[in-house]
């Protein structure tokens, strides 16, 4: 359970990327979609539930495997998530939550690896 839970982590935090990255460029460029693509409400349920998860299982792996490495970066990273849902939307909100994913990503990866030694 919790090794499919460090997946689906991994592919939210791609999500969140791919919503921030792709929405500036679609809206940026093409003008397209900013009604729905950067409606604050996507934003605010993708990051909730993506920390959400992120908590859980960076949490599991860390008891499980006693490694505090990607407890560290997952925490750091969740830190960066939580602040983008309380700065105004927009750019500043964006680097920070794709910093945050990265972070997060990252350490569920490290969390997959350690489970299989």
């Amino acid at each position: 359970m919790r090794i499919k839970l460090d997946r689906l982590g991994i592919a939210l935090s791609g999500l969140c990327v791919v919503h921030c990255v792709g929405s500036i460029l679609l809206v940026g460029l093409l003008g397209l979609g900013g009604q729905w693509l950067l409606a604050p409400e996507i934003h605010e349920i993708g990051l909730g539930l993506a920390i959400v998860v992120g908590a859980v299982t960076i949490g599991l792996g860390a008891m499980r495997h006693k490694q505090v490495g990607p407890l560290f970066l997952g925490s750091f990273g969740l830190a960066l998530m939580a602040t983008a849902l309380f700065v105004p939307h927009g750019v500043a909100e964006a680097g920070l939550t794709i910093a945050g994913v990265i972070c997060v990503a990252t350490a569920h990866i490290l969390n997959l690896r350690l489970h299989s030694f």
